[in-house]
């Protein structure tokens, strides 16, 4: 029975059924109305067993696991998109029959005409509700949450202070595992160069940055109590609130949601003018508000005793590769493109923390600058993602209200909805990074900036969102930066942040040269002598023409000329002459372009949590976390039937050997039934479970159970390690586990 479910299965993934279903398959089951069957069979685990399976047989070992991220992303978007384009057609069918209705009543018409329509009104307002995601019920999971100590809030037996989390063990391994397997797929695949920078920065790195002028956000007071709200959140409550009223009409529950969406991109001034027309007061007290106000939410500090030497945290680990990036250049061996990458922590001072792990003062990143020729932005490798098929929603979608489309990101790239090769290509790579951790590809989208959202110097951006019980959550940011950074820092600094190309064909050209005589120089500038040798040496034809004519015969004898922050009066003495010449360049110099992915760790953690929690069917007090074996904290557990002294050292040798193998194991010999051991390891994601019992003594072997499936195999000892080894890997799928050591049953839970 178990190798005819499993034909079936595998069938039914080449005809393309399993595809069109959500990862989230199981808490979906009744919104998404799958059969049976597919409810209990087809589990996460599973379908990234039977497409690895599936693929093993098409392409190399050692491409099967790129192979199925990118297969998966490019086949399961459809449902998302499909569900979004859905809903929208049935909210439009209710208001094209509410406003029938509405025509009808004002029309007088026959009362039975009238009923009819309100009967096919309320029909359809019922099918809309039916197919709108249902709530989801967070106590459960933030219970596990602490419960388990994956992660809680900081500082608890002093009252707590907002903003701030503790991971626990579970919490920890699953980070470290995110970071390994982040590295593994951005650093190691496109050999990214790794840097780990101080978090402590000087004040003038993050003036020249902007962040010192412009790192705010928003804020209002209560005016009695003098508490801090974020005011772009607030308008967005408020909005929430406005949009589930139902005596809205259509147009105004329109215009409350285009507030919700665009409340972030709103000036000071918009945001005062729609708390005054909405009388938006302070939700605790129900006071009256200040003037919306920026805030700084950068935490200043002093570097030393003297204070003179001021400093921040840093709010973004990027300024440190930036900075760096003359260095790496040179490692690089003055090769571009390359790319910087460093994951760290940073800091942000939140006006008003909330929503659990997703806004919090305290925070680890992991951020890529991968460094360009802004005259060239192909990418060598970006015909392997070219394929993958992404959930977007472009600017000018948002703007007219469009859902969620899904496209082949060669051809997104190649009409110019995405800018670039490169942007594209790392957009590809998160997505597929997205998918391995566990995230529900039915809960995806990639958001592009508004052009009111844009920084002024990026050429394009996108948002890789992930759905929660808060909402949509930006979790990764890519953009390309265009020169900003390192043509503010060269500026600043008065250096040269540079890179250069040498050319296949030299080109010639006329140039006016500047001779500076340096011993007049050095003697009337002084310390500024380096920076004018520098000016003059590298001064722009159209410059050197002018200070030719007003140093030449006939000039008035003088010129001012602006050197960095600094105007400095030059005099002919200070030139020897100023010459025209034909020359051949054989490099061509410019400041490289950056395409930043930026990620948020804890973000992306605390969303890959909700999405692979689930419950027991028929047990909704048994909550577990469906989490792939590559983000499982521990991989699998060890559990002896009982406290028998015969089965200790089997216990002990098989653990010993899964550590010399690199996988992490966790025995549970409490004397608690099996059924509950099974609870406690499932609902902290241990993905495999094996159970020594009475008979491993004699038969030297145990039974191996899978998280998602509770089904169990029985194998030889001298197998077990090696075998976890390779399904907690990915190297072996489960289903071929039970064909080849056959399903057995299961060991009673209670």
């Amino acid at each position: 029975h178990a190798a005819r479910d499993l034909n079936e299965r595998t069938r039914g993934l080449r005809s393309g059924i399993l595809a069109r279903l959500p990862l989230g398959v199981f808490r979906s089951v009744r919104r998404f109305q799958v059969t049976q069957l597919a409810a209990r069979r087809r589990t996460p685990t599973l379908l990234l067993a039977q497409r690895a399976k599936f693929f093993s047989s098409l392409v190399p070992q050692q491409q099967v696991r790129t192979t199925w991220s990118s297969h998966f992303c490019k086949r399961s978007i459809s449902t998302m998109s499909a569900t979004e384009e859905e809903l929208a057609q049935l909210e439009a069918s209710v208001a094209e029959q509410g406003a029938k209705v509405r025509t009808l009543k004002k029309e007088k018409a026959a009362k039975e005409v009238i009923a009819e329509a309100v009967a096919e009104l309320k029909k359809r307002k019922a099918t809309l509700e039916d197919a709108k995601p249902k709530p989801w019920d967070r106590a459960p999971f933030e219970d596990l949450m602490r419960r388990r100590f994956i992660y809680a809030p900081a500082f608890e037996v002093y009252g707590g202070v907002a903003g701030f989390y503790d991971y626990g063990p579970v919490g920890c391994a699953i980070k470290a595992n995110w970071i390994s397997a982040w590295r593994e797929h951005f650093v190691l695949e496109d050999n990214m160069l790794e840097v780990d920078t101080p978090a402590m920065t000087p004040e003038e790195v993050l003036k020249s940055s902007g962040h010192v002028d412009r790192f705010t956000d928003v804020m209002v007071k209560d005016l009695k109590n003098g508490e801090c709200i974020r005011a772009d959140h607030l308008l967005e409550d408020v909005m929430k609130a406005r949009i589930a009223n139902s005596k809205l009409t259509p147009e105004e529950r329109n215009e409350a949601k285009r507030h919700h969406d665009q409340a972030g991109n709103y000036t000071k001034e918009e945001l005062q003018e729609l708390f005054v027309k909405y009388g938006i007061k302070s939700p605790q007290t129900g006071n009256d508000l200040s003037q919306p106000e920026d805030f700084n939410m950068m935490f200043a500090s002093q570097i030393g005793p003297s204070g003179k030497n001021k400093g921040f945290l840093r709010p973004e680990t990027s300024q440190g590769i930036f900075l760096a990036f003359k260095r790496l250049y040179d490692y690089n061996n003055k090769k571009l493109p390359f790319a910087g990458a460093q994951i760290g922590v940073a800091y942000r001072n939140e006006i008003s923390p909330k929503n659990g792990m997703l806004r919090v003062r305290e925070f680890q990143m992991a951020e890529i600058e991968h460094f360009i020729d802004p005259e060239d932005k192909s990418y060598p490798k970006f015909a392997t993602v070219a394929d993958v098929e992404l959930p977007l929603l472009s600017a000018k979608d948002q703007v007219e209200g469009k859902p969620i489309v899904k496209r082949r990101l060669g051809d997104a790239v190649a009409d110019g909805t995405i800018d670039n090769e490169t942007l594209g290509y790392f957009v590809g790579r998160i997505m597929q990074f997205l998918v391995s951790i566990g995230c529900d590809v039915s809960k995806l989208r990639f958001r592009q900036h508004m052009a009111n959202e844009m920084a002024h110097y990026a050429c394009d951006c996108w948002d890789a969102e992930l759905l929660t019980s808060y909402g949509w959550v930006e979790c990764v940011g890519c953009a390309d930066r265009s020169a900003y950074d390192l043509t503010q820092h060269a500026l600043a600094t008065k250096t040269s942040i540079e890179a250069s190309i040498m050319l296949k064909e030299p080109i010639v050209k006329d140039v006016v040269v500047v001779n500076p005589n340096k011993k007049e120089i050095g003697t009337g500038f002084k310390k500024d002598s380096k920076v004018v040798m520098e000016y003059l040496t590298n001064v722009p034809e159209e410059q050197a023409l002018a200070i030719e004519a007003a140093l030449g015969d006939g000039g008035d004898g003088s010129i001012t000329i602006n050197v960095g922050d600094k105007e400095l009066k030059l005099e002919a003495k200070h030139i020897t002459s100023v010459e025209r010449k034909t020359v051949k360049i054989h490099e061509r110099k410019f400041t490289p372009s950056v395409i930043e992915p930026s990620f948020g760790i804890g973000r992306c953690i605390f969303c890959v949590l909700e999405h692979v929690y689930a419950v027991r069917e028929n047990d909704e007090q048994r909550g577990y976390l469906r989490l792939p074996p590559l983000m499982a904290p521990v991989k699998c557990s060890l559990l002896p039937i009982s406290n028998s002294p015969a089965l200790a050292p089997i216990v002990a040798d098989l653990k010993a050997e899964m550590t010399s193998l690199g996988v992490s194991s966790k025995v549970d010999d409490s004397g608690v039934s099996i059924g509950r051991r099974y609870a406690r390891t499932d609902e902290i994601g241990i993905p495999f479970g094996v159970t020594v019992d009475l008979k491993s003594a004699e038969d030297k072997a145990a039974t191996i159970r899978e998280r998602d499936t509770t089904k169990q195999i029985r194998a030889p000892l001298e197998d077990i390690p090696l075998l976890v080894s390779r399904l907690s890997t990915g190297r072996m799928a489960w289903a071929d586990a039970v064909e080849k050591y056959g399903l057995v049953a299961a060991v009673p839970e209670e």
